[in-house]
């Protein structure tokens, strides 16, 4: 059967609430992350993922004492992303109770930061999400939270961060992101049967089908949503059940 395959909600979080949107655009609120983080523990989802959506350097403290609060409330594993530049970030995340950390636009900017966490914390800290976009000349990686194209292409930039000692890579199709109409399967196949460290699905889930695909189609190790979960459309023991009657390895 191999390794089970995860179900993991993402709060994006904006000025302490979490919210979602569509295409990385039109925000709008959808509760508490504390609340949220509680909640998905108890349901049985298998890790949970933290984004700071508008990191910036005043939020910082504030940020960090919302992640202390979710780690208290949860007994699965944390992922954290959002302004880490540096060591000391992923250092204060860490004692904060994060069990990893998400970096993206900063790795992009100096890719040698990945290195440099996976050799001080291991490369299970290191998770390397990459937002890409299928253009007219193929995908194409972004930063900024969507908003500036780089001429890094997301098939080579993941083989560079596999290299580099990147744990797991977060791929988050812009494409897809908020529409509900399932993953990037295709991308998502290259990806996971090019690499060797783990592929997280983001952006495209709308029904339990598309979770499905995304593990028997996609190849994906994991698959993360947000809306669906957030206003209750699937809820995660529901979707575990029906991925486990599909023949999917899921943890129940």
């Amino acid at each position: 059967m191999g390794l089970a395959k995860r179900i993991i909600p993402c709060l994006d979080v904006k000025d302490g609430e979490t919210v979602k949107g569509t295409n990385f655009v039109n925000l709008r609120s959808a509760g508490n992350p504390i609340e949220l983080g509680k909640a998905y523990s108890k349901q049985g989802a298998d890790e949970l993922v933290f984004l700071d959506i508008t990191a910036s350097y005043e939020e910082r403290k504030t940020f960090t004492d919302m992640v202390t609060k979710v780690a208290q409330t949860l007994n699965i594993p944390f992922t954290v992303g959002g302004g880490i530049n540096e060591l000391k970030d992923v250092e204060r995340l860490l004692y904060a109770g994060a069990d990893k950390v998400s970096i993206n636009s900063a790795a992009i900017r100096r890719p040698e930061l990945v290195n440099e966490i996976a050799n001080r914390f291991g490369s299970q800290v290191c998770v390397v999400a990459i937002d890409a976009r299928l253009d007219e000349d193929g995908w194409h990686c972004y930063l900024k939270g969507g908003r500036e194209r780089t001429e890094r292409g997301l098939f080579e930039w993941a083989r560079e961060v596999q290299e580099r000692g990147a744990g797991e890579i977060l791929f988050t199709s812009m494409n897809h992101d908020g529409t509900k109409q399932g993953f990037a399967n295709e991308a998502l196949r290259e990806l996971s049967d090019t690499l060797s460290i783990p592929i997280i699905a983001s952006g495209g889930a709308g029904c339990k089908e598309h979770f499905r695909d995304v593990f028997t189609e996609g190849h994906a190790d994991a698959a993360l949503a947000a809306s669906v979960f957030h206003f209750g459309e699937i809820p995660v023991p529901e979707l575990k059940q029906y991925l486990h009657q599909e023949g999917i390895n899921v943890r129940i």
